[in-house]
C-alpha cells in the first residue's frame, strides 16, 4: 500500500494505491477519501501501450549517452554562438516541484536564461500577477476548510463541479447540513455547478471586472471593517473612487437585471464569512489581473481575509501549478519566491548556488516564447511533461514554429503526441506511480507523490535527466541523489537570508533525513525553521509589501479583446468537459471515462 497525490487537478487528493487498484485516502485533510471519477479511474491509465521506453535521436532509438551528449553539445553551441537568450524551456505544472526546481536551477542559474515558461502561465499567471499586486506575494491567503465554513460562497468563471468535483462536492456536503449557507454562481454559461446556486448571475461574457467594481462600491458600513483598511492596507480611495457604478448601471452593463445585482450585493455586504473562488474564467482573459484584483479589493475593504471562512480563493487548475511557482516556474520570476528585477534577490541566488550567471531580465512567456521560435530567435528548446501543440492558442502557427526551431527536445512518458513528431531528441520520462516527489496544492499544501511502480524501461524521473545534461554541459551543483536530495536544497533556498521577508518558506523541511522525507505528511507552507505550518495568512494583516500594507488595485474594466460587434456578433468561451483532462494523453486510455462526453462539442 503507497500513499501519494492524485496527478490532475490542483485540489490534490490524497491516494491509496496497491495491488487492488487505486483509493481515496481517508487521512489526506484536501479529500478524506473521496476521489473524483478521473481520479478513482487512475488504475486503468498506468499501463505501458503507447509509453516512450528508450531515447531517440532523429526517430531512431539511442542510449542516454548518446542522447546526453546531443543535447548537451547543442545547448552549448548555441549558447556560445548566439548567447543565453538562444536557449529556452517549456514545462509543465505536471512535473513534480524537485523536476521543477533542477530545471530552472539549469535555466536561470548556469544558463543564465529566463527563456523558461510553464503551461501553468495559461492559467494561472492573471492570479500570480493579481497576488504580487495586493498582497506583494503569490499566496493564496485561505484554505479548503474555508470553504465549508464560509456562510457564502461565492464561485466566478469556475465550474468546479467539473474542474474541481472533490471541493465542489465539500462544499455541497457543508451546504446540506447548514442550508442557511448560500451560493452564488457568476458564469456566462449555466453549467453543473448551478445545482448547488441559491442564485446564478449569468453576466456578459468579460465583464466580471464592472461587476466586482459595482459591488465595491456598493460596500458600506457596517461591511466595511475600517480600522483593518485602516491598519494594513493603502490605497482604498483611489480603487473607490475608480468603482464609481450604482447597482442598475452595473447591472446594464454586465447584461443582468437590476433586482438580482441587488440581490448579490446584499448578500455580499450583510455576510461576514465570505468565500469567493475564481478560476480559469477569470484568469483566461486579456484583463485577467484586474479581474482578480477587483476581487481582491472586495475582501480588502471588508476585511474578510486570513480568517475562517473567508478569503479571496484561486482554484489551481493543474495538480502542481503552485509547486512551480515556488521554485519560480514561470518566466518573470526566480525560485524560492525571489524577485528577477531585484539585484540583491539575484545575488542571494548567485551566492546560494555558486552560480555563473543568473538571469537578469525576464524571459519569454509562453505564447511569446513560441513566436520567438517562428523568428528564428530561439535555437535550442526542451520541452517536458506537456503537449502545446494542443494546448497552446494557434495550433497552425505553433507547428511552423516547432518546425523553424533548428533543435527540440521532448520529454514525455507517451511514444507519440503532436508535440513528439517534431522532437530531434524524446526522450523517455517516468510517469505517475513511477515518480518520487512533491506537488503543491490551490491551499498551500505540499503533500508526497511516492512511487509504487517500477520505471518501465529505460525511462527516467525528469530531474535525473536535467542533472545529467547540466554536468554534461560542464556544470557543478547538479549532483543529486535522490529526490529527496533535490527538496532539501529547494527548502533551505526557501529560508536563506530570509528572515520573513518572502511568503515562501519551508525551511523547516530542509533537514529531513531520506526516511523523513519519504514519511512526510501533507502539510502547507510557510514552515519556518523551529515553527508550525501556517493554516491562514493575513487575519492581523503582515503583508508582503515594503511597508507590509496590503495594496488596493483601482480597476478601469476593459472589455475582451476581439468584444463582439455587430459584424462579428458571438462570443466563444471555452470550457472543460467533466471525465477527461487536458489532451487525453491519460484519460484516454480509459474508456469509460468517455462514456460521459466522449467528443468535443459547442453550446450555441
Amino acid at each position: 500500500m503507497t500513499r501519494t497525490t492524485c496527478p490532475y487537478c490542483g485540489v490534490g487528493c490524497g491516494v491509496i494505491a496497491d495491488k487492488g487498484g487505486v483509493k481515496g485516502d481517508t487521512e489526506h485533510p484536501a479529500n478524506f477519501g473521496k476521489l473524483c471519477v478521473k481520479g478513482a479511474a487512475l488504475a486503468e491509465t498506468i499501463g505501458l501501450e503507447d509509453r516512450l521506453l528508450v531515447p531517440r535521436i532523429d526517430g531512431r532509438a539511442a542510449s542516454w549517452t548518446q542522447a546526453t551528449a546531443r543535447i548537451a553539445g547543442a545547448f552549448s553551441k548555441a549558447v556560445a554562438e548566439h548567447g543565453p537568450n538562444s536557449v529556452a524551456f517549456y514545462v509543465s505544472g505536471q512535473l513534480l516541484t524537485e523536476d521543477y526546481y533542477v530545471v530552472n536551477k539549469l535555466a536561470k542559474g548556469f544558463i543564465g536564461t529566463a527563456n523558461i515558461d510553464t503551461n501553468s502561465r495559461l492559467c494561472m499567471a492573471s492570479s500570480v500577477a493579481g497576488h504580487k499586486r495586493a498582497f506583494g506575494a503569490d499566496v493564496v491567503p485561505g484554505n479548503y476548510e474555508d470553504l465549508e465554513e464560509a456562510d457564502l460562497v461565492v464561485f466566478v468563471g469556475s465550474n468546479a463541479a467539473w474542474c474541481h468535483p472533490v471541493l465542489y462536492q465539500r462544499i455541497a456536503a457543508a451546504k446540506a447540513k447548514r442550508p442557511a449557507m448560500r451560493v452564488v454562481v457568476i458564469d456566462p454559461r449555466r453549467t453543473d455547478t448551478c445545482a448547488l446556486a441559491d442564485l446564478h448571475l449569468a453576466l456578459r461574457p468579460g465583464s466580471d471586472a464592472v461587476l466586482f467594481n459595482g459591488l465595491l462600491a456598493h460596500l458600506g458600513a457596517p461591511a466595511v471593517d475600517a480600522d483593518f483598511v485602516a491598519r494594513s492596507t493603502n490605497g482604498a480611495e483611489a480603487a473607490l473612487a475608480a468603482a464609481n457604478l450604482g447597482p442598475e448601471e452595473t447591472a446594464e452593463i454586465c447584461g443582468l437585471s437590476p433586482g438580482s445585482v441587488a440581490l448579490f450585493f446584499d448578500w455580499f455586504a450583510r455576510t461576514n464569512k465570505t468565500v469567493t473562488l475564481y478560476s480559469q474564467g477569470i484568469n483566461q482573459s486579456s484583463s485577467g489581473v484586474d479581474k482578480v484584483n477587483a476581487i481582491i479589493n472586495c475582501h480588502l475593504l471588508t476585511g474578510r481575509i486570513g480568517r475562517p471562512g473567508m478569503g479571496p480563493f484561486s482554484l489551481t487548475g493543474q495538480p502542481n501549478a503552485m509547486g512551480g511557482r515556488e521554485v519560480g516556474g514561470l518566466a518573470n520570476q526566480l525560485a524560492a519566491h525571489l524577485e528577477i528585477e531585484n539585484p540583491a534577490h539575484r545575488d542571494k541566488l548567485r551566492r546560494f548556488w555558486n552560480a555563473p550567471r543568473v538571469a537578469e531580465t525576464q524571459g519569454l512567456k509562453a505564447v511569446d516564447l513560441f513566436a520567438a521560435l517562428h523568428s528564428g530567435q530561439i535555437k535550442a528548446l526542451w520541452i517536458m511533461a506537456t503537449n502545446p501543440l494542443v494546448s497552446l492558442p494557434d495550433s497552425d502557427r505553433m507547428r511552423e514554429a516547432l518546425a523553424a526551431c533548428p533543435f527540440v527536445v521532448v520529454s514525455d512518458c507517451v511514444a507519440s503526441n503532436d508535440t513528439l513528431r517534431y522532437a530531434d531528441v524524446a526522450l523517455p520520462a517516468t510517469a505517475w506511480g513511477e515518480k518520487e516527489g512533491t506537488v503543491t496544492n490551490s491551499e498551500r499544501r505540499i503533500s508526497r507523490q511516492r512511487r509504487f511502480l517500477p520505471a518501465p524501461g529505460e525511462a527516467r524521473d525528469d530531474w535525473r535527466m536535467v542533472c545529467e545534461v547540466a554536468r554534461a554541459m560542464g556544470f557543478m551543483g547538479f549532483d543529486f541523489a535522490s529526490a529527496a536530495a533535490v527538496f532539501s536544497e529547494h527548502a533551505a533556498l526557501s529560508g536563506f537570508e530570509n528572515d520573513g521577508e518572502r511568503a515562501f518558506d519551508i525551511s523547516g523541511l530542509a533537514d529531513l533525513t531520506d526516511a523523513e522525507y519519504e514519511a512526510l505528511a501533507p502539510v502547507q507552507w510557510p514552515l519556518r525553521r523551529g515553527e508550525a505550518s501556517t493554516a491562514r495568512m493575513f487575519g492581523d494583516g503582515g503583508f508582503y509589501t515594503p511597508d507590509r500594507r496590503a495594496r488596493f488595485v483601482p480597476i478601469t474594466p476593459r472589455p475582451p479583446k476581439g468584444a463582439t460587434t455587430r459584424a462579428h456578433p458571438l462570443t466563444l468561451n471555452t470550457g472543460r468537459v467533466r471525465d477527461h483532462w487536458h489532451t487525453m494523453t491519460r484519460t484516454g486510455r480509459s474508456a469509460r471515462l468517455s462514456a460521459h462526453v466522449f467528443e468535443p462539442y459547442l453550446e450555441i
